[in-house]
């Protein structure tokens, strides 16, 4: 047992030991204590006969590990020899001994190392050794063996997958058998008679203009009809109609049924669809089976058919008013009783609400009686109830928000339980201006409504005004939003109210008939009703345009024109009483008028500069005050005004309003001029200071004289040392005379007088107008020249004339002028126009018909340029139209004013190099258009700028003239030059992918078009073709392969245009390029036909060079291949378009471009009852429908078997076979015969399948081949 192996947990087996070789007998085996005494023993022979290396240094899997290793690295030394031998066309004798050695050194040197399990007999080794030996001859001197043939024979055994067209490795046999191209099968069992059922599920049914047509239910069971009779009453239940559905129509509805019923059991009934387009009650009247007999039909109600129910909403109008009604009107169509659902969106709060049992007054249906689900209504001939009607359900509550009202409808539901749900689309429909959608939903916007109410006056609180002056009234606007505290609507207010003078109001304080109504359209919340007249204001309605609104109370408003302001003055002197002199005095006050008063009085101390204003409030009719002076002196007291609460600043006149306290000496009374005289304009008082002497108060007289007319004038209680005698308005012209008469001072001495005034009053006031130059008051000048205006005037000089410029009519001037005849300096143009004029003494008046003079200027000279020339305008610049450089242009200046025509431009030259240059050019233009040649002598941009501009009437001027600028741009014309000149390209005879181009580089604007020339070896006349549309500047020139001749030929370029329109010919000396054309290899199709079946191979023949790069494309997707041989094939795995599209070799860099195509058709599929196991059960004599669906091309010629059904423990056995042919993708047969039906095989025009152990022997008839 020494040679058995020992297991060591975790390690591998122990090498066998090869030096002793027992014999080993059956034995008793001993104990694992004598095994284990025994193993010392056996163990030194071991190490004595051991590998040449100890296993205790290099354990021996390792040793076999390098070994390996090193033969490894010998093979592919070996190899690259061979390789290299093949490129380098070395000798291969001495290599051939060279591995001969070597492989006898390894191979007889190997036993030396003594490795377990590498330990050969000689014999072995000898033969390994002239295996090798006749390897390297085969490797060295390049012997051609079919390994590749053996090697792929017995590789197939193992490996049996070879390329397909799409790239990857298939199974040729996985391709021809694919049992998934034939399934389905279908079991018929004979059934007893079956029955007929109309609308099992009582179902509710209904049409409208959208649904036209229902599909009945009618239900057969065990059976298939040949002929169905419907009847069919109207809601008269007088008229009917008997619908007979033909053979035809119920294989249809049948083969939908059993279509939509997907995989019916074959025991469960089939529900057909009938269409039906008309209302009405339906029965089954009668249902023939196959066999000519009547099907039992179970009668389970009546079918009715209505119409949809439908419901709209209505509306009176889109606005309302918070507090309305709302006007909506929910016109219900259908069945009655009805049912509808609508939303009701108050400001996006949404709220649901239902109608339920809406039918007309008097309304009698069975179905109230019974329950709701009642659909089939059974011994009622009257059906009349089931007619549509259409009801009106008015909607009307109450609006007490204001905002958008939305209703709308979401679903209807008639008696039958038909519902209508509306959908988001059909409310969208209705928004189209030229939908005719019915209305499901209205907006109502409900408006706020306005208020009025008058605050701070009423007929007890009146709203007292000056006379004559109007005021407004006290109105204050609101609405009715945030609960009837709202502002003004952003809308206008229309206000009516009453107003009945106050003195025809009446007794008790109302309107009398003689009221008046007024209206006032208010746009804003500070607009209030303007209002002058005493009387009684009501307000007596408000409205927008849209709602009326609200009178609050208090809605009147009592206005009063109060009696002016009086004042009397009772006044009594305050005597000191021991010395009795009076020390001051007490003024009473007697007013009439309204409290508050405001008495504003001036007190005047004799020889003192100061006066001092005192003001006295007395808040009722009566009041007092003392006047008590502190120091001694003569005093005045003049009281000049007086204010109450409704007049103010109502001046006091009268000599009863001065009191003057203090004695004087004898008095005297004198004009305060030495000379005094007055000229005055007509309608104008006139004013005298009388300076006064003496112990005052003073009373004086003076006399206004006119003629013979005398009016004596009297002045009393006058205080002070003097005062003003004022004449009222002198309304007619001539001399007055103005006399003092006589004075009277404190003790009442009179003294007389005898000095006058004399006093001239002009009998018209002063005119003014313009007058005349050349006739008219129009005038055409130089700019900024002066012009003297003329000017008439009448009065007395001095005069100051207002006048105005209209062209600034917020400005006004004055002119000071002494003459009648005068006139006035301007240098600007403009209608003149005279607005005041006032001479020496009066203000005057301007004559309408001549207060107007116009100035205008003569027009300055104008250059213009006309656009259409140009092709835009851009910076204020005219851009005028690329030009090329050398091509001739000009452009046309057009010059309005007085000829001839003084004009400068400068041309402003930037070359394409970015240099600059500047030329000035004058010229003279006797008419009014000039011609001005363009320069296009080299490219670049040219601005030509007209800088200054004169013409006969005027000089050049900068302030009024602007430059104008035309830009022109000059393009280079465009070059072309080959990229590497002098290069050689090569090409091929036949157009490939991935030819040589050449490269050209271009200057100018693209895109480009060049003339090429081509001159072909022996040929004299050189070829030309044309190249377009070169978008960039550098183009890879590719030559059309009609212009390539075997050999050689130069090219060169001959013209090149750019986008520009600009053009250059290539001297013919310039750089050009040659080209070489080669032969290119060719592929061919090994078979003739056109049309593969999947599971084909597909055989080409190459000729070149190997090896060979194939391009094709399967189902559009570009692929390439490598063949080593000459012959390239594919598996056709999947169908498709198989197209070979090139073929390059290695003898040259062409690519042969052609087009081999081959159509790969799929193998031929059926489907059984839509492919899958189908059970149909049928009447005895009946027959079951057996469909076929076909994939491929048709026509399809396929074979089915009929055997007998599967029973548990026995096989089924076939009973007949038939071939069957259709020229659709489906076929229908009908089946009496119980037993299982399938097909067994399949052939369409390209292609044939069978399942696997058919036998097609016995079959009749034959295959059709195409």
């Amino acid at each position: 047992m020494n040679g058995t192996p020992r297991l060591r947990s975790g390690a591998f087996p122990s090498t066998p030991q090869s030096t002793r070789r027992n014999n080993l007998t059956p034995q008793k085996l001993p104990d694992i204590t004598q095994l284990r005494a025994a193993a010392p023993a056996r163990q030194q022979p071991q190490d004595n006969d051991g590998p040449l290396i100890p296993v205790e240094t290099l354990d021996a899997p390792t040793q076999r590990l390098y070994v390996v290793g090193f033969y490894l690295a010998l093979v592919g030394w070996k190899m690259y020899d061979h390789f290299y031998l093949k490129e380098e066309e070395t000798e291969s004798l001495w290599l051939f001994m060279k591995w001969v050695a070597f492989d006898g050194i390894f191979l007889f040197g190997l036993p030396e190392l003594r490795i377990p399990w590498l330990e050969w007999s000689s014999a072995t080794m000898l033969l390994l050794f002239l295996a090798h030996a006749m390897l390297d001859a085969i490797l060295m001197f390049r012997i051609q063996l079919p390994v590749g043939a053996g090697l792929a024979a017995i590789g197939k055994i193992f490996y049996d997958r070879e390329l397909g067209v799409s790239g990857h490795h298939v199974k040729q046999s996985s391709i021809l058998h694919n049992s998934s191209l034939i399934l389905g099968k279908q079991i018929i069992h004979i059934l007893p008679e079956g029955s007929a059922i109309l609308n099992p599920a009582k179902t509710s049914f209904c049409l409208s203009s959208t649904n036209q047509q229902v599909y009945l239910p009618i239900q057969i069971n065990q059976t298939t009809p040949v002929s169905i009779d419907l009847l069919r009453y109207e809601f008269d239940g007088a008229t009917n109609e008997t619908i007979h559905i033909s053979g035809k129509e119920i294989k249809k509805m049948m083969k939908d049924a059993a279509r939509s019923a997907s995989h019916p059991p074959s025991n469960q009934p089939l529900l057909l669809q009938y269409p039906a387009k008309k209302t009405g009650r339906y029965l089954l009247a009668k249902v023939m089976d196959e066999s000519k007999l009547e099907v039992q039909r179970k009668r389970i109600g009546d079918t009715i058919i209505v119409t949809c129910p439908q419901a709209v909403i209505k509306s009176t109008t889109p606005d309302a008013c918070k507090g309305d009604l709302s006007s909506i009107d929910l016109e219900v169509t259908g069945t009655p009783p009805l049912r509808i659902k609508y939303r009701k969106i108050t400001n996006q709060r949404e709220q649901e609400a239902h109608f339920q049992s809406i039918q007309p007054d008097d309304f009698v249906s069975p179905l109230i009686q019974q329950s709701s689900d009642a659909l089939a209504i059974r011994n009622n001939k009257d059906i009349s109830w089931a007619r549509a009607q259409t009801v009106t359900v008015p909607l009307r509550e109450h609006m007490g928000e204001s905002g958008k009202w939305v209703y709308s409808m979401d679903e209807v539901e008639d008696a039958f339980g038909n519902i209508v749900s509306y959908t988001e689309r059909q409310h969208d429909d209705q928004e189209k201006p030229s939908a005719k959608a019915a209305h499901l939903h209205q907006v109502v916007t409900v408006h706020e409504r306005p208020l009025v109410v008058m605050r701070g006056c009423d007929s007890q609180h009146p709203l007292k005004v000056a006379k004559g002056q109007p005021t407004a009234l006290p109105v204050q606007y609101g609405s009715t939003a945030t609960k009837g505290t709202g502002g003004f609507l952003n809308t206008p207010y229309n206000l009516e109210y009453i107003f009945t003078p106050e003195g025809q109001l009446r007794a008790n304080g109302d309107h009398s008939d003689a009221a008046q109504t007024k209206s006032i359209s208010i746009k804003n919340q500070a607009q209030r009703p303007t209002v002058q007249d005493a009387g009684l204001y009501t307000l007596h309605s408000v409205s927008t345009d849209i709602c009326s609104g609200e009178v609050l109370e208090p809605a009147s408003c009592l206005l009063q024109n109060p009696a002016e302001p009086s004042l009397r003055i009772d006044k009594e002197e305050i005597f000191d009483k021991c010395a009795n002199k009076p020390i001051g005095l007490r003024v009473d006050f007697h007013l009439t008028g309204t409290p508050p008063f405001k008495i504003h009085y001036q007190i005047t101390k004799k020889d003192s500069p100061h006066r001092v204003t005192h003001i006295e409030i007395v808040n009722g009719l009566r009041g007092q005050i003392e006047l008590t002076p502190p120091t001694a002196g003569h005093y005045t007291y003049r009281f000049f005004e007086i204010s109450d609460d409704v007049y103010k600043v109502y001046p006091l006149k009268g000599d009863d309003m001065v009191i003057e306290q203090d004695v004087k000496p004898s008095a005297s009374a004198n004009f305060m001029e030495s000379t005094p005289s007055r000229k005055v304009c007509i309608d104008q008082p006139v004013s005298f200071e009388i300076a006064l002497r003496g112990q005052g108060p003073f009373t004086v007289e003076y006399e206004l004289v006119r003629g013979s007319n005398r009016k004596r004038h009297t002045r009393k209680d006058i205080d002070g040392e003097q005062f003003t005698i004022s004449t009222d308005p002198l309304t007619k012209g001539g001399d007055y005379t103005l006399a003092l008469a006589s004075v009277t001072d404190i003790m009442g001495c009179k003294e007389f007088l005898k000095q006058e005034a004399k006093i001239n009053v002009r009998h018209q006031r002063p005119k003014a107008s313009f007058g005349q130059i050349e006739g008219t008051r129009a005038i055409k000048t130089l700019q900024g020249k002066t012009m003297r205006l003329p000017l008439k005037l009448t009065g007395e000089a001095p005069w100051s004339v207002v006048y105005r410029n209209l062209r600034d009519p917020e400005r006004s001037l004055t002119a000071r002028l002494d003459s009648p005849n005068s006139d006035f300096a301007t240098a600007q143009e403009g209608t003149y126009e005279l607005l005041q004029v006032h001479d020496a003494i009066c203000p005057g008046a301007v004559d309408e018909n001549a207060k107007k003079f116009s100035v205008d200027w003569i027009e300055r000279p104008h250059l213009r340029i006309p656009e259409a020339s140009f092709d835009r305008i851009e910076g204020g610049k005219y851009i005028k139209n690329d030009v090329c450089e050398g091509e001739e242009d000009l452009v046309n200046v057009h010059f309005s004013g007085a000829p001839p025509f003084q004009y400068k431009y400068d041309e402003n030259i930037v070359s394409e190099r970015g240099a600059k240059s500047k030329r000035s050019k004058a010229i003279t233009a006797a008419l009014g258009v000039s011609s001005i040649n363009l320069d296009t002598s080299q490219a670049g941009v040219i601005d030509y700028v007209f800088t200054e501009l004169a013409d006969d009437n005027y000089d050049h001027s900068s302030k009024h003239f602007t430059p104008v600028t035309i830009q022109q741009r000059v393009n280079a014309r465009p070059s072309a030059k080959f990229t590497n000149p002098g290069r050689t390209y090569s090409y091929c005879s036949v157009e490939s992918a991935g030819e040589e181009v050449i490269p050209i580089t271009l200057e100018g604007q693209p895109p480009f078009t060049i003339d090429v020339e081509i001159k072909h070896h022996g040929s004299a006349r050189p070829e030309l073709f044309y190249v377009k549309d070169i978008q960039k500047n550098t183009h890879d020139l590719r030559v059309p392969h009609q212009s390539l001749h075997l050999g050689n030929s130069a090219v060169s370029i001959r013209r090149v245009t750019d986008s520009r329109g600009c053009s250059r010919i290539v001297d013919a000396t310039s750089p050009r390029v040659q080209i070489s054309v080669h032969d290119a290899p060719t592929i061919r199709a090994l078979e003739n036909q056109e049309d593969f079946c999947v599971g084909d191979r597909i055989s080409f023949a190459l000729s070149g060079q190997a090896p060979f790069q194939v391009y094709y494309e399967f189902n559009g997707v570009a692929r390439k291949a490598s063949s080593g041989s000459t012959t390239f094939k594919r598996l056709a795995e999947k169908p498709g378009s198989f197209v070979i599209t090139g073929v390059s070799d290695s003898g040259s860099s062409c690519r042969a471009s052609t087009r081999i195509e081959k159509k790969i058709h799929g193998m031929p599929s059926v489907r059984v009852g839509k492919g899958v196991e189908s059970q149909v059960d049928i009447h005895e004599g009946g027959e079951a429908e057996i469909t076929f669906d076909f994939g491929g091309t048709p026509p399809f010629e396929f074979t089915w078997t009929r055997s007998t059904n599967a029973r548990r423990g026995q096989r089924s056995e076939v009973l007949e076979m038939r071939s069957e042919m259709s020229h659709e993708h489906h076929m229908q047969i009908r089946a009496s015969e119980e037993g299982t039906y399938e097909v067994v095989s399949i052939k369409d025009r390209y292609c044939a399948y069978a399942k696997e152990g058919i036998d097609l022997t016995k079959k009749k008839g034959k295959l059709l081949t195409y």
